[in-house]
């Protein structure tokens, strides 16, 4: 369910595109799998949604599913513009006054090596202080209000000191597209000042770039639509779009 806070930078973004949006509920969550299941889980969906929605463009809105596989997804299918979801580390140090910057992700996406290879690409720049957030996912996916909020709680208190005094830290990357559903919960452990930055809308926007640059990008006039699968409870799905995204399309039950 982490990938409707993408879809829903997508759609704010792209607002002539159609949407198909596989919630693989049945096999969730990622971040706490091993890399062999999620690189087998992307691959069955990409061909899935290839074969039977014909699609132009794959936004993999998942921070683990992209770390682990999308290298092997754009090898596969060469022509497909790709779009993958990673922490936005970049545009937290650049925004860092206090140079030091907090990582909430999973355990996953923090040990894999594209994650590896993007913290050394910004060494120097800031001080990443990182922090696995086992089962945080999976009590934002259940809408479980009590452990999320206990878990942000630990997290952050895990983290350090927020603020904007040196030695601070004053920027916190939300590094799974779960984590932007428990906005309201960081926000009120952490304070008002802190900046809190997801990968909604830089996803949203290098999308549109790639589709510009295949001339792919929609200019009809017709309504564009939204079909919404997940291959596991999609009464979850269906609760969770109507309560985060305001969305009322029925959710199918999709077995791959």
């Amino acid at each position: 369910m982490g990938g409707l806070s993408i879809l829903q930078a997508l759609r704010a973004e792209l607002p002539a595109e159609n949407f198909v949006y596989v919630a693989d509920s049945g096999h969730a969550p990622y971040g706490e799998r091993d890399a062999v299941h999620v690189i087998g889980r992307s691959q069955t969906i990409t061909r899935h949604l290839l074969a039977q929605h014909h699609i132009k463009a794959l936004v993999v809105a998942c921070n683990t599913a992209t770390a682990a596989a999308i290298h092997l997804l754009r090898q596969q299918h060469p022509t497909l513009p790709i779009v993958g979801v990673e922490p936005a580390l970049k545009p937290a140090a650049q925004l860092s006054q206090t140079r030091r910057v907090g990582v909430m992700a999973t355990r996953g996406t923090l040990e894999s090596v594209k994650f590896r290879a993007l913290l050394d690409a910004l060494q120097g720049q800031a001080e990443f202080i990182l922090q696995a957030c086992d089962g945080l996912a999976d009590a934002i996916e259940r809408q479980d209000a009590i452990k999320t909020e206990a878990l942000c709680a630990d997290y952050t208190r895990a983290i350090g000191q927020f603020g904007h005094e040196s030695g601070q830290i004053d920027t916190l990357v939300l590094g799974c597209t779960h984590y932007p559903f428990a906005i309201a919960e960081l926000r009120a452990l952490i304070g008002p000042q802190v900046q809190l930055i997801d990968s909604g809308t830089p996803v949203a926007r290098q999308t549109q770039r790639l589709l510009k640059t295949h001339n792919a990008l929609s200019t009809s006039l017709t309504p564009p639509s939204l079909q919404l699968y997940a291959t596991g409870h999609p009464e979850r799905l269906q609760a969770a779009a109507s309560h985060w995204l305001q969305l009322t399309q029925p959710v199918h039950l999709l077995s791959i």
